[in-house]
């Protein structure tokens, strides 16, 4: 595993009206290693939605190194492969100044999996200690997040 190279990593979620906000948070917790998930505080917010509906906004942010490392390197072994190349692909669209944007499926994380979606994820902001992206990528595909 590549060490101390993760500043930190921001974790945020909405739970919406219709949703059961328990289930929210395992399916969070779900993306962690099994001796973290407990670990994990979240801190939480009432926001108002476009019709007056109440949303929850989870969030917490980990800067423990080896959390925060652990956590990666989870994802890295349970994302499919096809979600890898995807990343890959439009790796430029996820990088900006350091950090790496990354949005995970909230109900396949309630179900134990990990995979990528753009619709009402689990967002991932993983920010690390360089800003050149050549060696972000470099990083991501040597803890196996690339292909």
């Amino acid at each position: 595993m590549i060490r101390h190279k993760i500043a930190y990593i921001n974790l945020s979620f909405f739970a919406h009206a219709t949703e059961d906000q328990e289930k929210v948070l395992l399916a969070a917790k779900n993306i962690f290693p099994a001796e973290y998930a407990e670990k994990i505080a979240f801190s939480k917010s009432t926001l108002k939605g476009e019709y007056g509906n109440p949303i929850i906004f989870f969030k917490t942010e980990i800067r423990d190194s080896e959390i925060a490392e652990s956590l990666l390197h989870n994802i890295s072994i349970n994302l499919p492969v096809i979600d890898k190349e995807d990343l890959l692909q439009h790796l430029n669209l996820h990088l900006s100044g350091g950090n790496l944007y990354i949005r995970l499926n909230k109900q396949e994380a309630f179900k134990g999996k990990i995979r990528l979606c753009r619709a009402d994820p689990i967002r991932l902001q993983i920010r690390f200690k360089t800003s050149r992206a050549e060696e972000i990528r470099e990083i991501c595909r040597l803890m196996g997040l690339l292909p």
